[in-house]
């Protein structure tokens, strides 16, 4: 695809962050994966998000993502597939030319490995990985990679295939200097966890758009609330959040970690094989299951 049209796409509607789920052997499960992408497919999206940070792309190996691109490309063949990629600049270079060559339409670009760095060396990262695939590539700002508005302004201009760019910190001081610098050269994307907690406020930012993890589970009320967003409904906006949105995020917040972990165990309770988390992340007890049970009710 090209990335100028998947950047207009992206721009249309929710995206999907679905997550990975393993075996017995806590390995790939391709089938599992395919039927809950099968479940998800009659609802509208602008594109999924496949070995994302839900899909735990951070316990994933480079073939591993590889694998699950080429899933979702065979479960979901009508829909963008944007894969997670990262770790050190070599490493994320060959992994684009691999999700490229699998059938990916782009990437989420996650933070470099464990190290802080300066700005001209994560510009020279972005730059690098921006070169080495001709998709659409999304800079998603988190934890130790976190571009400046100046920094993003050079690389739009240098990278025609920088189409996206995705916040995971809260800094809307930041958020906004990009979305007035930048305008419509490039799509925004809200990345908090559990981003409808804060999708209102980014809005008032610049930012159209955001991934959705609890889609994953309840996707009709994950649309319902894009919608009223959309729309600028506040008033059903604050609805959902108190009665669904706000008892989900005191389940999540119970522990480390449970942002994907709640997740995945709402896939389960939906009825889907997903096997645990990978560690270092934990699974939740049983009793935080059955919280999460009420939680979701007779949602869909």
């Amino acid at each position: 695809m090209d990335p100028s049209a998947l950047r207009d796409i992206i721009r249309s509607g929710l995206l999907s962050f679905p997550v990975t789920p393993f075996d017995a052997d806590d390995a790939f499960n391709p089938k599992a994966f395919a039927a809950h992408l099968e479940w998800l497919a009659p609802h509208p999206i602008a594109g999924l998000i496949v070995a994302g940070g839900t899909g735990e792309m951070f316990s994933l190996t480079p073939s591993e993502i590889v694998e699950v691109v080429r899933t979702a490309r065979v479960a979901q063949p009508n829909d963008p597939i944007i894969a997670g990629c990262g770790y050190g600049t070599r490493m994320a270079c060959d992994l684009a030319r691999e999700i490229e060559a699998a059938g990916g339409d782009g990437i989420l670009l996650l933070p470099h490995y464990l190290i802080g760095a300066p700005q001209d060396g994560i510009e020279a990262h972005i730059r690098a990985v921006c070169k080495a695939t001709r998709m659409g590539v999304i800079v998603y700002n988190r934890g130790q990679s976190v571009v400046s508005a100046e920094t993003l302004a050079r690389l739009a201009e240098d990278c025609p295939n920088l189409i996206g760019f995705k916040d995971g910190t809260g800094d809307i001081d930041t958020v906004k200097r990009i979305t007035v610098g930048l305008g419509d050269r490039l799509a925004y994307i809200g990345g908090m966890p559990t981003h409808e907690l804060f999708a209102q406020a980014y809005r008032g930012a610049g930012v159209d758009t955001y991934s959705s993890a609890v889609f994953n589970f309840v996707p009709e009320t994950a649309l319902k609330f894009h919608n009223a967003f959309l729309a600028g409904d506040d008033a059903t906006c604050e609805a959902m959040l108190r009665d669904f949105y706000y008892p989900f995020a005191r389940v999540r917040d119970r522990k480390t970690g449970y942002a994907v972990s709640a997740i995945k165990a709402g896939v389960a309770l939906r009825g889907f094989e997903t096997g645990p988390v990978r560690s270092p992340l934990t699974d939740l007890t049983g009793e935080e299951r059955e919280m999460l049970r009420a939680v979701i009710g007779d949602r869909t």
